[in-house]
């Protein structure tokens, strides 16, 4: 974007953090494609049609569905050069002139004391006194786009788990394990990163961990009824476990990204929205064809004596016009989260984008429920049975583990001895994160730019006088874990 006076900077980061007409559209249309991307994927799996031998099948093709996200990510690459080229505004890009936090000659601790030296000043001011540079190219080092290779293929083996798992539970159950993946991510934070986090932060993380193993036995005692073949609950489990491994997969992507991202010191090493999902989708895609498909050919399995048979997958696909449709809802829909789930981001923050996640399970159980009474009379999505009360205990827990865990922030709950917090009172650390808040902002008021859009000036930060005094984890409002969780470390997620 363009950069705006130094006086209007600050004023605009904040407004775009409140949720007008426009972000609440935004939001909502977000909503809807998130929930369309996790229907879409179980309605494919629950359609029939011709093989190659001329016999009816089930459509369960998990390697398929994987590959479907990734060319859906793909496109995000023409959209990339089109904003490059045409020098198009758009969230996390730079048309003409941006800031530019940290320039040879001066520091925080200078700038922030007024002593820059003059020449400093001549070389970083325009005649407004913005401190600019031009960031007209996005000229990235090679070993850039191959490092995203890493990130693809923790992506494309958490999703094939998750693809794996989602055929032997509902897709409301899906989507309420994937919010395992915050206990994973805080875990691996902690034993490889060194990262504090507070222990209001832990709190939450406990219930999300209550809320798994709510919906997980929901799930086994779903199956294992009398409505369901006895092999149900073997099933089921088997589903749980494998959605449970995906979430812990996708963390180990998380932190990979985080830790690439937040060690960098160059600037030009760091990667724009779109070109980050969409070097991820081409990875991805690259490896599906390359290595998964014909290993998932030539290996031994139940279709069609492969594991995935892709030329069987093609005959069922040209059989059946119901895919073929299921399947370009499936693809834009993915195409159009990830792109809606960044501007989420930019427009608003990264709390919002978080929301946006803890949203999706609930809308992916309405709206399968209302396709189950409503439109298919039982063939397609999920019927309330008894134990879907447990399942609702579930959903709860996670929403308000997830509220403590974001404290203090947008849609959170704060816990200083209400009845809701049962006696829990972390105002002190509260207080803590208040303090990062405040040196974020004046870093934002001195660069005009906010922190942790760049690397290097957090951790210059955290050498300066600024971030002095302080734990290291209470420097910014918004912690590296919560930022990689919500997406601004990676692209979003199915």
């Amino acid at each position: 974007m363009k950069q705006k006076e130094t006086s209007d900077v600050t004023h605009e980061s904040k407004d775009l953090k409140k949720c007008s007409i426009k972000e609440l559209i935004l939001f909502v249309t977000a909503v809807i494609f998130g929930t369309a991307c996790s229907i879409t994927s179980k309605a494919m799996m629950e359609q029939y049609s011709y093989g190659l031998d001329g016999k009816m099948e089930k459509f369960d093709k998990a390697l398929f569905q994987t590959f479907g996200m990734f060319i859906g990510m793909l496109f995000a690459l023409p959209m990339h050069w089109a904003v490059n080229f045409f020098h198009l505004d758009f969230p996390g890009y730079n048309s003409s002139l941006a800031a530019e936090p940290l320039q040879r000659g001066a520091s925080l601790d200078n700038i922030a004391e007024g002593n820059t030296s003059s020449e400093t000043e001549s070389l970083l001011s325009n005649n407004k006194g913005i401190i600019v540079r031009n960031t007209t190219k996005c000229d990235k080092p090679m070993k850039t786009f191959f490092l995203l290779a890493i990130p693809s293929v923790f992506d494309l083996l958490a999703t094939t788990l998750c693809m794996c798992g989602l055929r032997f539970v509902s897709v409301s159950i899906y989507q309420l394990l994937r919010g395992s993946g915050i206990l994973f991510v805080a875990l691996l934070k902690q034993s490889f990163l060194g990262t504090h986090l507070f222990k209001f932060q832990w709190l939450g993380i406990f219930w999300n961990s209550i809320s798994v193993t709510l919906v997980g036995a929901s799930a086994l005692f779903r199956s294992s009824s009398g409505s369901e073949e006895e092999t149900g609950g073997a099933k089921a489990f088997t589903g749980v476990m494998l959605i449970l491994a995906g979430s812990f997969v996708q963390s180990m992507q998380f932190v990979f990204e985080e830790k690439v991202m937040s060690s960098s010191t160059d600037r030009n090493s760091t990667v724009p929205p779109l070109l980050l999902i969409g070097m991820e989708g081409l990875w991805g895609t690259l490896i599906c064809v390359a290595i998964l498909y014909p290993l998932a050919y030539y290996l031994p399995g139940t279709d069609h004596e492969s594991i995935e048979d892709p030329f069987n997958t093609l005959a069922m696909i040209k059989n059946s016009s119901s895919i073929q449709l299921i399947f370009l809802l499936y693809f834009l829909s993915i195409f159009a989260y990830n792109v809606l789930a960044v501007l989420v981001t930019f427009m608003m923050n990264s709390i919002w984008h978080a929301i946006l996640d803890n949203f999706r399970p609930i809308t992916v159980w309405v709206v399968d429920l209302i396709i189950f009474y409503g439109f298919t009379k039982g063939e397609l999505g999920e019927s309330w049975t008894s134990w879907s009360y447990l399942q609702l205990s579930g959903m709860l827990t996670l929403l308000y583990g997830t509220a403590i865990y974001n404290a203090p922030n947008e849609g959170s709950l704060i816990l200083m001895g209400q009845w809701w917090a049962f006696g829990a009172n972390f105002s002190e650390e509260y207080q803590d994160i208040q303090y990062g808040r405040e040196n974020e902002e004046r870093f934002e008021k001195l660069y005009g730019t906010l922190l942790y859009e760049d690397p290097k000036s957090y951790h210059s930060l955290r050498e300066s006088s600024l971030g002095a005094g302080k734990k290291e984890s209470t420097t910014l409002a918004v912690s590296f874990h919560t930022l990689s969780l919500s997406g601004r470390f990676g692209k979003a997620k199915m």
